[in-house]
């Protein structure tokens, strides 16, 4: 194993800002109380809160109370489509979404299709683009949930929010609009209000926040019902004592991601150009991510390697990369993603996705492209035809 380290599965999490893990560990020593309790404790807890909430409404231009804590972005994206789906059961039961959705939003919609829902899925571009005009097409009075990720979590794709957005609201007003923004959120300014948006799911651990907490926005008056009972916390929407010190920790990355995001951007993008502009050179090797994609992620085949095998000739060199989702990596699949751009089955299991963050550098890029020139031609010599 190398001495080395070049963390490139930043899709799959991050690591926290120092800060924010000196943040937590202070909260969990010292405001530890429950914010439910009426002590002195429970009040310190419950204004580390409430202080956190004004920094993640800040965020998105929001009010604070449209701001409902969860685990994390599975969480959310479950209460978003469960939630609509048994709120407005008697508005209809028909709901769209897209193939290349997360597994969180994709394995709810199959559960609900065996409770009596209709679910429509959007294909895509062979860039991972939905196309507007079907999705208008799709829209009907009975539709009651329209589910469409801001950015692809394996080939980075940014789908058309505010057009989608717009579409929908125009078409069928009464229709809920969630996006999964777990990839865009801190990557991308993102104001709900402005696209139209209803639902949001996000989750602290893609920018450098802790693991375990998230959040959903819902706009406010949106009806979805809950999906944890108990307690009655957060106005019943979701039971359960709030994790403080993930919620203030969360809040501390944003702020930091937001006062950071301009720069950010265009460093990654800086280096997601250099990267892929160095690897296509490299024989054998086609990148499935466009420019105009999200800054930080890089969709990459390499023709006659198993994804698996340069995954771990990688990671003996220093280097960590996934194969696709790192959520489904633990078990053989098929990635749903790159089956709907049309990529070549051949490559479907030659995929690696490289992922940035703010803390890449080039130097980290530059190691990465000399190992795969090194390793590349070995691999393939003992890949079985």
């Amino acid at each position: 194993m190398s001495e080395k380290e070049i963390y490139l599965d930043n899709s799959a999490t991050t690591a926290p800002f120092p800060e924010v893990a000196e943040a937590v560990k202070h909260i969990m020593e010292e405001s530890y109380g429950n914010p439910s309790s009426m002590h002195m404790l429970g009040v310190n807890a419950e204004q580390k809160l409430t202080e956190a909430t004004e920094i993640l409404a800040g965020t998105l231009k929001c009010k604070p109370s449209e701001i409902l804590y969860t685990s994390g972005g599975t969480e959310s994206d479950n209460m978003a489509v469960f939630g609509v789906a048994h709120a407005r059961r008697r508005a209809g039961k028909h709901i769209i979404t897209t193939r290349i959705e997360h597994p969180a939003i994709l394995e709810p919609c199959a559960c609900l299709e065996k409770e009596g829902c209709e679910v429509s899925y959007l294909g895509t571009d062979a860039n991972g683009i939905i196309d507007l005009n079907e999705l208008e097409s799709l829209i009907r009075p009975d539709t009651i949930l329209v589910s469409i990720m801001h950015t692809n979590n394996e080939i980075g794709s940014l789908q058309p929010i505010e057009a989608a957005g717009a579409l929908i609201k125009k078409k069928n007003p009464d229709c809920i609009f969630h996006v999964d923004a777990v990839q865009g959120y801190a990557k991308d300014t993102i104001i709900p209000k402005k696209l139209n948006i209803d639902l949001m799911s996000v989750s602290a651990h893609k920018f450098h926040g802790p693991r375990g907490v998230g959040f959903l926005y819902i706009k406010d008056k949106t009806r979805i019902d809950p999906i944890i009972y108990g307690g009655g916390q957060q106005k019943g929407m979701r039971s359960g004592t709030e994790n403080v010190a993930g919620i203030y920790g969360m809040a501390l990355a944003a702020r930091k991601s937001y006062a950071n995001l301009s720069d950010d951007r265009q460093r990654m993008y800086e280096l997601k150009k250099y990267f892929t502009d160095e690897l296509i050179r490299i024989d054998g090797v086609s990148v499935n991510s466009t420019a105009e994609g999200a800054p930080h992620i890089i969709s990459a085949s390499f023709e006659g390697v198993r994804s698996e095998v340069l995954l771990h000739s990688l990671e003996d060199k220093g280097i960590y990369v996934s194969a696709g989702s790192a959520c489904a990596s633990n078990r053989p699949h098929v990635s749903a993603t790159l089956t709907a751009i049309g990529l070549r089955k051949d490559l479907l299991d030659s995929t690696i996705r490289f992922s940035m963050s703010t803390f890449t550098t080039r130097e980290e890029i530059d190691y990465t492209l000399s190992m795969l020139t090194d390793l590349l031609p070995t691999l393939r010599r003992f890949t079985r035809h």
